[in-house]
């Protein structure tokens, strides 16, 4: 079975500029796929590439199996960077007049303004819109084929609380239908929750790919003790140096779960006052900190 994206060896430079380095990048069938990074990190330049909007300097992409412009293209609904329209037209006649060039039926109009919460306001000029209601808009013109492939760049631009939440379930929908999401954000949080796996770029290259548990990593125990550092050397003799870390004034031990009651008994032996002793996932932010600094780090 073809997969929806895979490029290999994927560059691309401006210049003296490198925006895109040597990106190996799969996403799987049915997969909604976080395309995680700082802004300027390469990940609008990498969706235009794999559109056939930006010719690579070096590497291949293919799309639903075939290279870009192979005719799969009416598979593939799209919104990158900020959505263009008619300002004087309104939302529904908009996405009519999107819907004849696409060959897109025209039944499609109603159903994907309801899909994105803007049914209500379909009649309205354009012009008029909120950023928000503007970039629900461009989702619901990516909708209009029902494509196989929904590639999104940062679709909660623009959203407030209300609106990024509507955004996320529509994307776990679409998702849980079988259509496979490429979903480009600089927003942890948005990533952390729809997403079954992530890629996480950096100066246009992917420093780490996984599910959000794997790159999560082990959980560990989060112990608050006093004295902090007799905690910390005694759990060192226990456990190793390299499983022990001074955290915001409390330690955290790479441990697993069910030696917690051990792992008390024997700092208490030691004179160690235990307040607290819990296990402690690490969050997608921790994660991604830690690898962007190290990835910069390593540049250096």
């Amino acid at each position: 079975m073809n997969l929806p994206v895979q490029t290999e060896g994927l560059t691309k430079r401006y210049g003296d500029l490198t925006a895109v380095r040597d990106l190996d990048l799969t996403v799987r069938a049915g997969e909604v796929y976080g395309f995680l990074g700082p802004n300027g990190a390469g990940k609008t330049t990498t969706l235009r590439m794999l559109l056939g909007l930006v010719r690579p300097t070096a590497g291949t992409v293919r799309l639903l199996g075939r290279p870009p412009g192979a005719g799969q293209l009416a598979q593939v609904g799209a919104l990158i960077e900020g959505p263009a329209f008619y300002p004087y037209l309104s939302g529904r006649e908009n996405l009519r007049v999107l819907a004849r060039y696409a060959g897109a039926p025209a039944g499609r109009v109603p159903l994907v303004l309801d899909l994105v919460d803007l049914a209500d306001r379909a009649g309205d000029r354009y012009a008029g819109y909120s950023l928000g209601m503007k970039q629900r808009l461009g989702v619901a013109a990516a909708l209009l084929k029902d494509p196989r492939l929904l590639i999104l760049d940062e679709p909660t631009n623009g959203l407030d609380p209300a609106g990024t939440a509507d955004m996320r379930q529509l994307i776990r929908r679409l998702g849980a239908a079988g259509c496979t999401v490429l979903l480009s954000s600089h927003l942890l949080g948005e990533v952390e929750q729809v997403c079954d796996r992530v890629g996480v770029v950096s100066r246009g290259r992917l420093i780490a790919e996984g599910s959000v548990a794997d790159l999560r990593g082990t959980a560990v125990l989060r112990v608050l003790a006093e004295p902090l550092d007799g905690a910390a050397e005694r759990a060192r003799d226990l456990l190793g140096a390299d499983r022990v870390r001074v955290v915001d004034g409390a330690l955290e031990l790479t441990v697993e779960p069910d030696r917690a009651a051990w792992l008390n008994t024997e700092l208490v032996r030691a004179g160690v006052a235990v307040r607290e002793l819990r296990p402690h996932e690490r969050d997608l932010e921790q994660v991604f900190f830690e690898l962007i600094g190290k990835e910069t780090a390593d540049v250096r």
